[in-house]
């Protein structure tokens, strides 16, 4: 089985989302990236758009408007100024 990202995503309302998952895709305010298990520590803004959640073949995505991203050697946080998921 192929290593699994610790993702969670945070709105002010509350955590939208927390778990394992394959990857996620995020527009961050220099350009859209992708994390995976294991990725390079870094911290980014984002911009408004989508964030994909992509697990076990299924992707749920999320929109959202501005926040941070931070990847640590323990996974991924997103902590959104606001964040819905999408219809």
């Amino acid at each position: 089985m192929a290593d699994k990202l610790h993702f969670s995503l945070v709105s002010p309302e509350r955590e939208l989302f927390a778990g394992l998952v394959d990857q996620v895709d995020a527009p961050g305010s220099e350009g859209d990236f992708g994390v995976l298990a294991n990725h390079a520590p870094f911290m980014t803004t984002l911009k408004e758009g989508p964030v994909r959640v992509y697990n076990n073949g299924q992707v749920t995505t999320y929109e959202v408007r501005g926040g941070f991203a931070d990847v640590t050697p323990e996974g991924l946080t997103i902590l959104a100024e606001h964040a819905v998921e999408a219809a």
